[in-house]
Order: structure tokens, then C-alpha cells, then sequence
């Protein structure tokens, strides 16, 4: 597979343009199809762990992303009555693993990667584009790219699904998995930095830890907003998988947690509603010339903030296992197999994580205690296996 060959991928999220461009680097040419007619990622932020800035960084764009998003002070644990449980400084992760911990808007991070694949010659992006039947052809497949009320015929040596949870891709391969409701919601929004509650920190994580809920704050845009998300255990009652939330709802679910708390629930002018679902990873990603990636692989709860990472990591391996395989469905296949068990762990960490930051007493009392003897220490620890990844 020596010579220059073309790969469709479905979809233009975070993990079809990092695919992208490891692609393209990895001396590919390839079609992106994305069905939306704009990349609009909805206002949310992003945590851009160590393991995701090497991949970044290894395809030039740590400059554009340094510029856009934020390097926190430090990460701070906090009961729902306010206290301080623990800080850990990262300093320590730049110190540790050779890359920062930063925080970056969604949206930042899309438009910079699709910056990046539209200035590189051996990509081509369509918007408004879908992918439609193939067929095999010459050992190769014809694949049909529905643009603009045009039917584009690609001859590409593999089509990968990069087209998120609710992935249109997955349901051409046999026995895939589905996805499955976790009995949570997440509530997002995002308040300027000058509208935000004083007390709420500018440079600083905080996550917030309570009875069935926990709340998470961050710096994005370079500073200039803060992204809140708060997870609550609830049934999802809405057609789709995402809603407009009404603000005094979200209130009564906090309403014995503190008044900086509830003060932050309070800042942001609107919030939306996402029903938390999660992907089994070790239904099949492949069959034929498709390979899936991100959440149509893996869809996973966020609790360890991997779910953007994971998709990137993705994209650096499939990138590594085409370019040395003998043949694409080799290079598929030692995908897969490179991924899967990565992946599974990382899902499972992200659903017992989140079992833990909703511990009741006498398990949260014991959670607490732990986090404040050995703070830095023990988060860090815990997850060097998931920052330390190289492809």
C-alpha cells in the first residue's frame, strides 16, 4: 500500500478530521462527507487530556490549539456544601506526561482541525455530503458520495464511520452494537467571564461532588467564557437525543447544595439537555471496507473526559495500521484489534468514575477522606495509564 490511495470518511466531528489528517500525513488522499451543510459544533467545551495533545501536537497544530484554549491553574475537588477537598496543580501534568492539561471549546477545536484539512492539498472536505451505496471494483471499492444533488463515484480502498453515537455507518455492519441510555443528563451551558458569579474561578476546573448529580466548570474560547455541565440521574422523557432545559428544573435538583453552587446554575442565560448514552466497545467496528471510529465505535459516559480523546487516539492508530498493512483490510483489522482493549478500559474507568462521583455517605465520607490525604497523588496516579498513551 506503498502508493497514494483514497479513503472516504462519514463524517466532519473531531474524530473525522483528526482521521483526516493522520491520514493525509500518513501519505493517503481522502474524502470527507459530511452530512451537515455547516460545522456547527453546539457551545460545549472540551478537557484536551495529555494523551490527545501528543497526537495534536504530532500533527503541527499545538500552536493553534495553545492559542485558543486554556491551561487551568489547577483542577479543585469540591463537596456539594462548597468545601475544598482537594486541588491538584497542572503544572504537575506538563511536568509529567510532556504535554499539558487544557481546556478548549468544542467548536475552537473543530474549526482549527477543519482549518487544517482544508489547507492540506490531499484532503477534500464536502459539506452537505452523504455517503451512499459501494461496491468492490478492481481490489478497491466504488463508493458513491451524494453532494449538492450530485452522485459522485470515489474509488477508495476503505470508508470509515466517523459519525458520532447515533452513527448512520454503524447499521451497515452486521451485529453492531447500539446504543444504550445511561440514566443520566447532562445540562450544559456557558456564561461570558463577565457575567459569571465571582466567586467562580477563571483559570481553574472545579468539579462539584453530591448526591446523584455533580457539576463541572471550566475556562474555554481562551478565557473569555466559562462551559458548566451538570450531570443528573433522570429519565430521558423528550423525542431526540437533545432538548432545550428549563433553568428552575435544574435548580430544584440542586437545591440543598450550596449557595455558590447554585449560583453558578444560575449564570448562564440558557442551557441545553443531553441524554447520556454509551456504546458496548466490543461489538464489531469493521466488515468489508468500513472501519468505525470515535463514539460510532465507542460511545462512552464522560466522567473521565476521554470521549473527544479517545476518537483522536483513534485516529493516529488507523492512520499507523493502513500505512503498514499489506492490504487495506489488514490494516483495518490490526486496528481494531490495536483499539479495542484500550478503549473498553477507558469506558469502563469512565462508568465507574461516575458511579463514585455520586456516592451517598458512607462511601462518599470514605471518597472524601481519601481525596484529601493523598489529593494529587492518587488522581494522577489513577489515570497515568490513560495520559501516558502513545500511539
Amino acid at each position: 500500500m506503498g502508493e497514494r490511495r483514497t479513503i472516504v470518511i462519514a463524517g466532519a466531528g473531531i474524530g473525522g478530521l483528526a482521521a483526516a489528517l493522520a491520514l493525509a500525513d500518513a501519505g493517503f488522499r481522502v474524502v470527507i462527507a459530511e452530512r451537515n451543510g455547516e460545522l456547527s459544533e453546539v457551545g460545549a467545551g472540551i478537557q484536551l487530556s495529555p494523551n490527545a495533545g501528543r497526537v495534536l501536537s504530532a500533527l503541527g497544530l499545538d500552536a493553534a490549539i495553545a492559542a485558543v484554549a486554556v491551561e487551568p491553574a489547577a483542577i479543585d475537588v469540591r463537596s456539594a456544601d462548597g468545601r475544598l477537598i482537594t486541588s491538584v496543580p497542572t503544572a504537575s501534568f506538563r511536568q509529567r506526561y510532556g504535554y499539558p492539561y487544557r481546556s478548549i471549546h468544542r467548536g475552537d477545536l473543530q474549526h482549527l482541525l477543519a482549518e487544517a484539512v482544508r489547507a492540506n492539498p490531499a484532503i477534500t472536505l464536502r459539506l452537505g455530503a452523504t455517503v451512499g451505496e459501494f461496491a468492490p471494483h478492481a481490489g478497491s471499492w466504488l463508493v458513491r458520495v451524494e453532494h449538492d444533488g450530485t452522485r459522485d463515484v470515489i474509488n477508495a480502498i476503505a470508508v470509515i464511520g466517523a459519525d458520532g453515537i447515533w452513527s448512520e455507518m454503524r447499521s451497515r455492519i452486521p451485529d453492531h452494537a447500539t446504543p444504550r441510555a445511561s440514566g443520566r443528563v447532562a445540562w450544559r451551558g456557558m456564561v461570558p467571564v463577565d457575567n459569571a458569579p465571582r466567586h467562580l474561578p477563571r483559570d481553574r476546573v472545579g468539579l462539584w461532588l453530591g448526591r446523584d448529580a455533580h457539576l463541572v466548570h471550566y475556562p474555554v474560547s481562551a478565557g473569555a467564557a466559562i462551559n458548566i455541565v451538570a450531570i443528573v440521574e433522570e429519565p430521558w422523557d423528550r423525542q431526540g437525543w437533545s432538548a432545550p432545559g428549563d433553568r428552575r428544573v435544574l435548580l430544584s435538583r440542586f437545591a440543598r447544595w450550596s449557595e455558590e453552587a447554585q449560583a453558578i446554575i444560575r449564570a448562564p442565560l440558557a442551557w441545553q439537555k443531553w441524554t447520556l448514552a454509551s456504546l458496548f466497545p466490543t461489538g464489531p467496528w469493521t466488515h468489508g471496507p468500513i472501519a468505525l471510529l470515535g463514539d460510532a465505535a465507542h460511545g462512552m459516559v464522560p466522567f473521565v473526559a476521554q470521549g473527544a480523546a479517545m476518537a483522536i487516539e483513534d485516529a493516529a492508530v488507523l492512520a499507523k495500521c493502513l500505512a503498514a498493512a499489506k492490504s487495506p483490510e489488514a490494516g483495518l483489522a490490526a486496528y481494531e484489534a490495536a483499539r479495542k482493549p484500550r478503549v473498553s478500559e477507558v469506558a469502563e474507568a469512565a462508568r465507574a468514575t461516575g458511579e463514585t462521583y455520586h456516592w451517598t455517605p458512607p462511601l462518599s465520607t470514605a471518597r472524601d477522606a481519601a481525596l484529601r490525604l493523598l489529593g494529587p497523588r492518587l488522581i494522577l496516579g489513577k489515570n497515568d495509564w490513560i495520559y501516558r498513551w502513545r500511539a
